[in-house]
């Protein structure tokens, strides 16, 4: 097969060289110099769709989506299949992330991706313009790792394509990010985690935010006499719009290597004695998830993500249900 006049054949040693060079860079956050040797690669084999791939790749790490796009477009340009190409996926996040619907929805597409129509919106003078927006891709729950190089966290969230995720926990505050954000991700996911009924769910790494949420998260200290008394919070907030997550019991602390391996997901019953936890038994809060599955203990942290004209109004009819069991204190706005 020929390509630009130019004959496919392995690539040179010095091409090599300076591909592996780079990488090794790469992965010492070293990315300026690893452009440098990467550029030059691409100058030595500019036929190979592999260098133009890794300049892609390079830029996705970088966070510069047009730079990004440009050279996944090269190297799609220069595959020689037709669907399936790991190319086309880098090429749909970089077009995700400047809401490039068009190309995005022709990636997908490329890679072998089943796209619905595009949502409509309103045109001037009347009708409706399709944005090409893939929706209606119905891709299902998934996980999302948040801050992945910092204080990493895993929530859960809705798949809206297969770049994007919006976000259903109440993060901590230490990842900077609310419930209802949608976070751009990558394509290969570091762990799964997995359910008593069998289920298998991928935990995908956050690469950046991609729409902001206007709901604040809060901080509660309650006191629930039974779980039953928690559940009612959690209902009264989702039937208003929003959320509560009582983190004394959906937080575990895991090492990397346990994050990133197939993890049983916490569905809130039996024994919880997880080998894998590295919390700290008998505390509430994020250090309390592991206990006998039996002992409840009634002061609970909560997360709420709600207005802040709304969340005190929210908590008073909560215990207005029922007073004899129910009280809350130290309300805090904490993200």
């Amino acid at each position: 097969m020929r390509i630009f006049g130019k004959g496919r054949h392995r690539p040179s040693a010095s091409w090599r060289q300076a591909t592996d060079r780079a990488f090794t860079l790469i992965g010492d956050g070293r990315y300026e110099d690893a452009g440098a040797l990467l550029t030059r690669a691409a100058d030595l084999e500019p036929w190979l769709s592999e260098s133009w791939f890794n300049l892609a790749l390079l830029h996705k790490f970088r966070h510069d989506w047009e730079q990004a796009r440009a050279a996944g477009l090269r190297a799609v340009a220069l595959l020689d299949r037709e669907t399936g190409a790991p190319d086309w996926w880098n090429v749909g996040i970089a077009a995700t992330a400047l809401q490039d619907w068009p190309l995005a929805r022709r990636a997908w597409q490329a890679y072998g991706l089943r796209v619905p129509g595009g949502a409509a919106r309103p045109k001037p003078g009347g009708g409706v313009a399709d944005t090409g927006e893939p929706v209606g891709m119905d891709l299902g729950s998934a996980a999302v790792r948040l801050s992945p190089e910092g204080e990493a966290e895993v929530v859960w969230g809705r798949r809206l394509d297969p770049a994007r995720i919006e976000v259903l926990s109440i993060p901590l505050p230490s990842s900077g990010r609310r419930w209802g954000e949608v976070v751009l991700h990558d394509g290969v996911p570091h762990g799964e985690r997995t359910t008593a009924a069998g289920h298998a769910y991928p935990v995908f790494d956050e690469i950046e935010l991609w729409a902001p949420s206007p709901v604040p998260t809060w901080v509660v200290l309650l006191e629930a006499a039974t779980e039953s008394d928690r559940d009612a919070l959690e209902r009264l907030a989702a039937d208003a719009g929003f959320a509560a997550e009582d983190w004394s019991s959906s937080v575990r602390l895991l090492c990397r290597l346990c994050s990133e391996s197939r993890m049983p997901s916490d569905e809130g019953d039996g024994d919880h004695m997880d080998p894998h936890d590295h919390s700290e038994p008998g505390h509430p809060g994020p250090l309390g998830h592991v206990t006998d599955g039996q002992l409840w203990v009634p002061e609970r942290e909560c997360g709420i993500a709600a207005p802040a004209s709304l969340v005190r109004g929210l908590l008073d009819g909560w215990v207005a249900d029922s007073p004899d069991s129910r009280d809350w204190r130290d309300l805090e706005e904490v993200c």
